[in-house]
């Protein structure tokens, strides 16, 4: 009997740890929420930090970048980001979120790790950027570590593009013109 109530119990929590590495086009990204450290907030060149939420998603077109705190992973798709600086999107319309997983960090840079982001946040002032110091996101949205995953979202949230590692050339044109084509 408990043997039933158990299997029963797993079978109940598989979809839901599984479904974040399932994320599709047309779906929404799981919920979660940063509270240790979170998104960094730029007065005058002093940073602070506050809680965020992936409800914030909404409202604009967005590219999503959830990378490791590894130079490595950054580089992934630092083409992605150079043809997003190239298009000029409507800063009214369009929005670059960064989630950076503190956690994931070679050991011992993890202070490196938080600096070269706070140094990312006063270049890009505009652009939204998240601390994740435990790793929360990556571990809700089940993605791979030493990584980086790539997601367009449209206005309302809904998934358009979903990518994790590197993206090829023609994969960097379809999320250019994907925001292009819903801004």
């Amino acid at each position: 009997m408990k043997s039933k109530a158990l299997l029963f119990l797993l079978a109940t929590l598989l979809p839901s740890i599984t479904y974040a590495s399932n994320i599709k086009d047309g779906s929404m990204l799981p919920g979660v929420t940063v509270t240790n450290k979170g998104e960094l907030v730029l007065k005058g060149s002093d940073i602070s930090y506050q809680s965020w939420r992936s409800t914030k998603l909404t409202g604009k077109m967005r590219i999503v970048f959830a990378i490791a705190g590894r130079s490595a992973a950054k580089e992934l798709n630092a083409p992605l980001v150079a043809a997003i600086s190239a298009a000029k999107f409507p800063e009214d319309k369009y929005q670059t979120t960064t989630i950076i997983n503190q956690d994931d960090a070679i050991w011992g840079t993890g202070s490196f790790v938080k600096s070269a982001t706070e140094d990312s946040k006063r270049q890009y002032p505009w652009s939204s950027i998240v601390l994740d110091s435990k790793g929360i996101v990556q571990k809700t949205w089940d993605l791979k570590k030493e990584s980086s995953a790539v997601f367009v979202l449209d206005q309302s949230g809904k998934v358009l593009f979903a990518h994790e590692g590197k993206l090829s050339p023609s994969e960097i044109k379809q999320v250019i013109n994907l925001v292009q084509s819903n801004l």
